[in-house]
């Protein structure tokens, strides 16, 4: 008969292997968007996309992450339908883009070739992966989470309307995962902070 230790360790390979991921999204802000910030259907919007990140003192690896960060909201404006046209930036004349005041705001936006509608802002707090190992080692919760910071600036009325946090979160009991989704871990997040009405083909 194999050691209990070895039999341990064989169901807690299995467990891993065999965990059940789900999706939770929750926001919270003083403005929380009362429709989805995307274009409605039928209309044609163009937006302005800038984002920058601001991680945590003891952030790991804050290259790695910016660079899927960006990859991530690249793909999702990209690809999502999210807006007809859409231009993502993180710098202006060498500042974050996502510090601008809504004075400096108006004035980029009216510097477009194509004006756009909306402007986003869009600060990353965190993209990686979770492990959560508790007091019983048959306890173990993991997955990878997004944390955003959204405003959204209406260039017409030169005003914020819409400032919240989003929380998307992908995981469960025994499921643990590393950095390669995060790329696709952003786009997801954004799709359910966002809500495109239309995937495009």
């Amino acid at each position: 008969m194999p050691p209990i230790r070895a039999v341990v360790a064989l169901a807690l390979a299995a467990a891993l292997l065999s965990g059940c991921a789900s999706t939770r999204f929750e926001s919270h802000g003083p403005a929380l968007p009362r429709q989805p910030l995307c274009q409605p259907p039928g209309e044609q919007v163009a937006a302005l996309v800038l984002w920058g990140a601001k991680w945590r003192p003891d952030q790991k690896e804050p290259g790695l992450r910016e660079a899927a960060a960006q990859r991530g909201i690249e793909a999702f404006f990209g690809t999502s339908g999210c807006y007809t046209a859409s231009r993502v930036l993180r710098t202006v004349d060498g500042r974050e883009a996502r510090g601008l005041t809504p004075a400096e705001l108006g004035a980029l936006a009216a510097r477009q070739t194509s004006p756009p509608r909306q402007v986003l802002l869009i600060t990353v707090r965190e993209l990686g992966p979770i492990l959560k190992l508790f007091a019983h080692p048959a306890l173990l919760e993991g997955g990878t989470e997004v944390v955003l910071d959204i405003r959204a600036f209406d260039p017409a009325s030169g005003q914020i309307t819409t400032d919240f946090s989003a929380h998307w979160q992908h995981g469960g009991p025994w499921v643990v995962k590393g950095v390669a989704t995060l790329e696709q871990d952003m786009v997801d997040a954004l799709r359910q902070a966002l809500q495109p009405s239309v995937a495009r083909p």
